[in-house]
């Protein structure tokens, strides 16, 4: 009898350990400080941008509260159960780079933008140029 309720409970828990496991590429992560944020589904590549629905479905995209232009991830390729390779591309597809998304130990998540453009929002009719580095929290 004891063996079968360690199964059990051994199942339940490989189960649900890797249903978190698949979602920690999907959904909503904000920054405050610059007011962006990255909306991503990584496993069924299915997000369509607002407004441009002429892109089809990707596997997300950068926006930001102040701007209407949107980065657009063209790929996003999860490399461990915390790293996504992400090839990114502006609206107008005239500028793109490749950059690593991570989730780190406390919860948040660390978009490091590495060979290529840097991505900018405008703010106030200026551009802003985004951190090679910015940390993201899951809302």
């Amino acid at each position: 009898m004891k063996k079968i309720i360690f199964s059990i409970l051994a199942a339940f828990f490989t189960v649900s350990a890797n249903a978190q496991e698949s979602s920690i590429f999907k959904g909503y992560i904000y920054n405050e400080e610059f007011q962006v944020y990255i909306n991503m589904d990584f496993y069924k590549k299915n997000i369509t941008v607002p407004n441009q629905e002429i892109y089809g479905e990707l596997p997300g995209y950068f926006g930001a509260n102040r701007d209407t232009r949107k980065w657009l991830f063209t790929s996003a390729e999860i490399t461990d159960s915390v790293t996504t390779k992400l090839e990114i591309t502006n609206d107008y597809g005239s500028e793109d780079l490749e950059a690593v998304l991570k989730k780190l130990p406390d919860g948040t998540f660390q978009l490091e933008q590495k060979e290529g453009s840097t991505i900018k929002i405008a703010v106030n009719r200026k551009w802003v140029k985004i951190p090679k580095k910015i940390i993201f929290i899951k809302r």
